[in-house]
């Protein structure tokens, strides 16, 4: 299945739109770990600890929205866009959300 965050497919034409397909992913990240990139982000550096869960979830959201897409028979997902937050303020939980639209192609 082709994934683009365009909104068309190069070289293929787009014959039917069949909705908007979504997908999320909530982790929880270490207490510990997330107190060592409190202290990665104060003095500078990379958070592989983040950076790991942000894989992740981001590897599970589009396995998820491609499997969504094939339950509609779906040929590519246009316009695929992430939205990623944080809503504890302080790490603790990381969200992922993916949305797209599943299309057919000619």
């Amino acid at each position: 299945m082709i994934i683009t965050t365009t909104h068309s497919v190069e070289g293929r034409q787009i014959t039917e739109y069949l909705g908007v397909v979504s997908a999320e992913s909530v982790h929880g990240i270490n207490v510990v770990r997330d107190f060592f990139t409190g202290v990665r982000d104060f003095f500078g550096g990379r958070s592989q600890t983040l950076e790991r869960a942000l894989k992740e979830a981001r590897a599970e959201v589009t396995d998820e929205i491609r499997d969504r897409a094939r339950d509609l028979r779906a040929d590519a997902i246009v316009g695929l866009d992430f939205e990623i937050s944080m809503p504890s303020g302080r790490g603790g939980m990381l969200v992922v959300f993916a949305t797209g639209t599943a299309v057919r192609l000619g």
